[in-house]
């Protein structure tokens, strides 16, 4: 079951990591450190997995980073090489068998493997392995990888990697390690994001460039659309496995996902932000007293709407940032409860105020109504929604976890129905063409398919709709 679901937000991602050193002592604590800092990408289980040279020793378990290690553990956790993974299962069940890195020994030695995405061709793959004979001990389809990847070996890491890429399909940033190399891969559209840092003589890669901040790692570049990146003691070596100019990298990283003291591809989260508020404010103007943001990815949008509009920006959602979850709560009315915990308005600031209230998207528009509700309730006079994202009206295949068409919003209903049900006095959304002017890249570069249903590769159909194939689960 999807337990997304429950959330009127689309789910993260997941986080990895790799480095590779000269030395075995730091490498467990480094790794530490990064995986906190992309803990938001995923939060339901944590790994490192290291490499002396020899063999790999590796910890995992449910939970956030520091519920998963402590210094014992990292004090076990001895090799110059090492790789990490933060996990929200978009699919897949969420047990700790399906915590990531996966480890597996084959004849030529162990691999390590954590990966973000999901494929679109995973069952179909899983189950011509399981007729030879594979066993599986998970439910992802990062198994999948890490057995095709062993089968292949006999010719070199290098090939392995190239001809299983010939067989998956979809969207996968991947770090592999062995006894004597960190690999890192991404898939041949840029679906999801990964690059390369550098501290001293060692060399990161991260999912977002935030984790190389608190490593003491500097930013190198992006990796490329179907690049593989080799390190070992040689140094680092680029080979690209296909490069056809085509690129389809998700746009939700800059709208949502990741940290705004993040650069993808070339570009400061927080700027593109900021741009899409500014941008809003031209598209959505309104009379208004006060620019509220829905926090914390919502900041940097409000910030900017406020600049371009010339109305203050001001706190008036105060967010509590030791409540649980609130798509993990049982039922549905200690879901609201925990709705309230979680995001309390600031009466002294809105009572009597018109307000622009900011959010990067609606999914279902429950967590909308609810905080309208609250804002009129606690005295605003009027509360006027703007969106940093266009509607939601299709389903994600690559890796991000969203609910059935049916339970989006932006596929059901029409804008100004949307607005009756969350009870806005108006309520605007960012176009298409803004948010891509937002981020300074061009349309080409971006999988759209959330908002027009135009997917950058062919997804799984039975009959006439479409559905995610919920074996995957690299997520």
């Amino acid at each position: 079951m999807y337990r997304g679901i429950n959330l009127d937000k689309l789910k993260e991602e997941c986080g990895v990591l790799g480095i590779y050193t000269d030395s075995d002592e730091d490498t467990s604590r480094l790794l530490y450190y990064g995986l906190y800092a992309l803990q938001h990408r995923g939060q339901e289980s944590a790994g490192i997995a290291v490499n002396n040279g020899v063999k790999s020793n590796y910890h995992k378990g449910m939970g956030l980073v520091p519920d998963v290690f402590n210094e014992d553990i990292l004090k076990k956790l001895l090799g110059h090489i090492g790789i990490g993974h933060v996990r929200y299962s978009t699919a897949g069940e969420s047990y700790v068998e399906n915590a990531q890195p996966l480890v597996a020994r084959y004849r030529g030695g162990s691999i390590s493997l954590a990966h973000n995405g999901n494929l679109t061709n995973a069952k179909v793959i899983k189950e011509r392995l399981e007729d030879d004979g594979v066993i599986f001990q998970t439910s992802t389809d990062s198994e999948v990888i890490v057995n095709l990847i062993s089968r292949y070996s006999n010719d070199g890491m290098m090939d392995a990697i190239e001809r299983t890429m010939d067989l998956i399909k979809g969207a996968y940033s991947l770090v592999v390690m062995t006894e004597e190399e960190l690999i890192g891969v991404r898939d041949p559209l840029g679906l999801r994001p990964l690059c390369l840092g550098k501290v001293e003589n060692s060399y990161v890669l991260a999912s977002e460039s935030c984790a190389f901040d608190v490593m003491g790692a500097t930013l190198v570049r992006d990796i490329e659309p179907g690049e593989i990146v080799t390190i070992n003691k040689e140094g680092i070596q680029s080979t690209f496995y296909k490069n056809n100019g085509k690129r389809a990298s998700c746009i939700f990283e800059y709208i949502y996902f990741a940290r705004p003291d993040s650069v993808i591809d070339g570009v400061s989260v927080y700027e593109a932000r900021k741009n899409a508020g500014r941008i809003l404010a031209k598209e959505y103007p309104v009379e208004a007293d006060l620019v509220v943001a829905t926090p914390d990815s919502s900041v940097p949008v409000a910030i900017g709407y406020a600049e371009a509009s010339g109305i203050p920006y001001g706190e008036g959602l105060i967010k509590n940032r030791y409540v649980g979850r609130t798509f993990i709560q049982p039922t549905q009315s200690m879901r609201e409860l925990a709705v309230r915990l979680k995001l309390n308005p600031l009466k002294e600031t809105i009572q009597g105020k018109k307000i622009v209230l900011i959010d990067d998207s609606i999914v279902r528009g429950t967590t909308s109504r609810r905080l309208v509700e609250r804002l009129k309730s606690a005295g605003a006079e009027e509360v006027h929604v703007r969106i940093s994202s266009p509607p939601v009206a299709f389903g994600c295949y690559f890796g991000i976890d969203t609910p059935d068409r049916s339970q989006l919003i932006g596929a059901v209903k029409t804008v100004e129905q949307i607005r009756k049900m969350i009870g806005a006095d108006s309520l605007g959304y960012i176009s298409t063409d803004g948010l891509v002017q937002a981020t300074v890249l061009p349309k080409e570069h971006f999988c759209l398919a959330c908002f027009n249903g135009d997917y950058p590769l062919e997804v799984p159909e039975v009959g006439e709709k479409k559905v995610f194939e919920r074996l995957s689960g690299g997520e």
